[in-house]
């Protein structure tokens, strides 16, 4: 598998080159500069295809936008003037002005313009193959992880100077290679991402990315891999969602056969007659799940509270910024670990209904492609590992590590069928 284009080469040796960045203290800034030289290579090819209309363009791939990646873009330009409204009504420093774009530009903005590179002439198992080889990297550096805890050395073991320039928080710039639980003493792994829950988001993504792959060998390391990831994270939201979406996805697309209605229908009925053993089981395994890591999932809930709260306080555009905390929380910012209540909280009501439209337009969409489309079908995977997440991380923040997810999805717009 050999990259046959620019954008190709772009995203093939970026994606091999992960943990390279990331050991420099520079994935978050190099991949927005990544998804920003990838905007700009599609404005190129659509301003040549426009204005020439030589035979040579026309045997190659002609660029179509559609109208749902038209639509996120339009919705990231709409969270940009909920910061600018937000900053303002709350009389603000005007620092926060620069600090507001510049933090659009590399985490908001990636959602759309990811999205939109996915009407480039990309081949998606491309993009599988590289996250197949990127999970085999994870495979041989965990056991590295986990030898340098025992080994005594310090979780962070270098932080890159470039926050400084950025400012939008040290953590996206540490080079971690353990890290210890809030309020316990168990070790979890971050590997490329910033912290242990946000790896899980993405070793879910790219397990269904890697199921995707056609050669099997590639595939069984690609899955054993992400499955790796997700269980060094010890993240809750991470073992629980993964068999949910294959659960659900699997439901849409055979939704209307005869033998999955006929076997609904037996699940509900005996549902019905154990209704209450179940409601308690259901019951028993949340509070289980919460009290595996009862500090976190305490800290996790004030915040919540906290950022519902005073969200009332400025309801239409938000605070403009996440604020400071006590220790109560855990110094956690108020408006962060929610993306709903964090959007509230940071953004309004505006910039609440500029992530959620989009999001509910895209589920109807690959909803109805996903029975016709096998790519329809891992977007929809991914759409909803992001959705759930989005009740525990910052999806807008984690964008940087969700980009191979996000141009699968903006492939599958593409899609006519």
């Amino acid at each position: 598998m050999k990259p046959q284009n620019f954008a190709e080469s772009l995203i093939w040796y970026f994606t091999l080159s992960t943990y390279g960045f990331y050991c420099l203290g520079i994935l978050y800034p190099a991949t927005a500069l990544l998804g920003w030289i990838l905007l700009l290579y599609l404005s190129i090819k659509i301003w040549q295809q426009t204005f020439d209309n030589s035979n040579h363009h026309h045997h190659h791939h002609k660029i179509q936008i559609p109208w749902l990646s038209w639509f996120w873009c339009l919705c990231m330009l709409v969270m940009l003037f909920a910061m600018y409204a937000g900053v303002t009504e709350a009389n603000i420093d005007s620092n926060y002005y620069l600090r507001g774009i510049l933090g659009w530009l590399t985490s908001s903005s990636l959602l759309a313009i990811f999205i939109l590179v996915g009407s480039l002439d990309i081949r998606l198992e491309l993009i599988y193959r590289a996250i197949c080889i990127l999970c085999l990297q994870s495979l041989i550096i965990i056991p590295i992880c986990y030898l340098a805890y025992y080994s005594g050395l310090p979780g962070i073991i270098y932080s890159s100077p470039v926050e400084r320039f950025i400012q939008n928080g040290a953590i996206f710039y540490d080079v971690v290679v353990h890290a210890v639980d809030y309020g316990t003493t168990n070790v979890r792994l971050t590997l490329f991402a910033p912290w242990c829950p946000a790896l899980g988001l993405v070793s879910n993504i790219y397990f269904f990315l890697a199921l995707e792959e056609s050669n099997k060998k590639w595939r069984f390391i690609g899955i054993v891999g992400a499955i790796a990831m997700n269980i060094v994270s010890v993240s809750r939201a991470a073992l629980l969602w993964l068999p949910i979406v294959l659960i659900c996805v699997w439901l849409v697309n055979n939704f209307a056969r005869p033998v999955t209605l006929i076997g609904a229908g037996i699940i509900s009925s005996i549902s019905a007659l154990l209704s209450t053993p179940i409601f308690n089981l259901a019951t028993n395994s949340v509070a289980a799940i919460k009290d595996s890591r009862a500090d976190s999932s305490r800290v996790r809930g004030m915040l919540n509270e906290i950022a519902l709260l005073r969200w009332k306080e400025s309801p239409i555009w938000g605070h403009g910024i996440q604020e400071p905390s006590g220790q109560v929380v855990a110094k956690l910012p108020i408006g962060s670990h929610h993306t709903w209540l964090g959007l509230l909280f940071v953004r309004g009501l505006v910039g609440f209904v500029s992530l959620a439209i989009p999001m509910l337009c895209s589920f109807i969409y690959l909803i109805i492609q996903s029975s016709k489309s096998a790519n329809a079908r891992v977007a929809l995977s991914v759409l909803l590992v992001i959705f759930l997440f989005t009740f525990s991380e910052q999806i807008d923040v984690l964008a940087y590590i969700c980009w191979p997810g996000l141009i699968v999805m903006g492939k599958a717009f593409t899609e006519k069928i």
